[in-house]
């Protein structure tokens, strides 16, 4: 589909319609045709991917990469992590080792927190730093090592509350991560293994200034919003970042960046400039609760006219689409939502529900059909059963794969 060209405004912005601005929002999340070659250049491209451990479907990581990749082997995204050693995790994400550099600068601020929170954590690592050193010494000596493996030797115990109450190990290795001493090198099942940030990180690197980590964040955070707040740009998992705003204007000035205003929307953004001259070539394919297209809840709403909220921690009687939501994207738009369920035991895809949003195309059925039979063919799924309602312009369509 070839794109339209935007208008130029009296001030010089350009103006987008809201189609426009969601086919750009979609190609910079490689959502649309054609698709990527590999996880290391979705992992690249995206900047990271947001670690949960939900398995109703399968890991939201995996999800991302499966909606973008369609069909992969789940087992790569380890041998990247810890064999080949192109990606590693940090802050809950996957990221690039490409980008150690830039998060390497995180890694030296932590705990950059102000306030109660960042008090409580400096006061708690001070107060054990004799256990501090017992833990890097056992991973020196015997490491790589699982949290289980290591003694339990705080002088001061958590307690700040929260799940990690009393999980003194846990809490000493996952701030020893923070500040980039220690690394995740491995998995036992579901257990972590760690051992010294020397013995994983690139740390022979030169540091990045101050500039240029403020240009590489965002140049690549433009690229994979593709169309953004200027105060979206700019900002690392700690926060915004020294320099940022210059940061921006010089992409303004290389004419990497574009102002603009998008219809029946408030406010100017900023457009990726490569985008505005390429061809859409629309997808439907359903999309993690924690996908970045929909991550950023407020942005969602605004652009996609499409309200997400995830209803995970939600009390059942009180959900009001299900467990783990998979957003469908269909083309340029958010035509619904489904709540699935893989059974592992018995191999079959389970359907709680499927739901359309106002004004969902009929014509989408028999995409969003073909969606949910590849998702159930890349886990493995022998069926696909639903117990709850399909949306009457669905049906027909979706009747195939039941």
């Amino acid at each position: 589909m070839a794109p339209a060209r935007p208008r130029v405004g009296v001030s010089g912005a350009l103006s987008l319609s809201i189609d426009q601005a969601r086919r750009i929002a979609v190609q910079a999340q490689l959502l649309s045709g054609p698709r990527p070659a590999s996880l290391v250049e979705v992992t690249r491209h995206l900047g990271g991917l947001q670690m949960d451990p939900t398995s109703a479907v399968d890991r939201s990581e995996r999800i991302v990469l499966w909606s973008r990749l369609g069909s992969y082997d789940r087992r790569e995204i380890e041998r990247e992590l810890f064999r080949h050693g192109s990606l590693f995790e940090y802050w809950a994400y996957i990221v690039p080792m490409d980008d150690f550099a830039i998060h390497r600068e995180t890694m030296r601020r932590f705990p950059r927190w102000e306030g109660v929170t960042g008090d409580y954590m400096r006061g708690w690592m001070k107060a054990n730093a004799r256990f501090r050193r017992h833990v890097l010494h056992r991973l020196r000596a015997d490491g790589p090592l699982r949290t289980r493996d290591i003694e339990d030797r705080a002088s001061v115990p958590w307690r700040n509350g929260g799940w990690n109450a009393g999980k003194n190990v846990s809490r000493m290795l996952e701030m020893l991560w923070d500040g980039g001493k220690v690394a995740t090198v491995g998995r036992d099942g579901v257990q972590r293994v760690w051992d010294l940030a020397e013995r994983r990180y690139p740390l022979h690197q030169s540091r990045m200034s101050a500039s240029a980590v403020a240009l590489a964040l965002a140049r690549r955070q433009l690229g994979w919003r593709g169309i953004a707040r200027r105060g979206d740009l700019g900002r690392a998992f700690d926060g915004p970042v020294a320099g940022r705003e210059a940061a921006v204007r010089r992409l303004e000035r290389e004419g990497a960046a574009r102002t603009a205003t998008v219809d029946g929307l408030p406010g100017t953004w900023l457009v990726d400039a490569g985008l505005l001259d390429a061809p859409f070539q629309p997808r439907t394919v359903l999309l993690s609760p924690f996908d970045k297209l929909v991550s950023h809840r407020d942005r969602a709403e605004m652009l996609f006219g499409f309200r997400f909220r995830l209803e995970i921690y939600v009390p059942v009687a009180k959900r009001e689409y299900g467990y783990f939501v998979l957003p469908i994207l269909h083309g340029d738009r958010l035509v619904g939502r489904i709540d699935p369920l893989y059974d592992r035991r018995t191999r079959v895809l389970r359907l709680n529900a499927v739901h359309a949003e106002p004004e969902a195309p009929a014509a989408a059925g028999a995409d969003i059909a073909a969606a949910i039979r590849e998702l159930a063919g890349w886990l493995g799924a022998e069926g696909v059963d639903t117990a709850g309602d399909v949306p009457r312009i669905w049906r027909p369509a979706l009747r195939s794969i039941l």
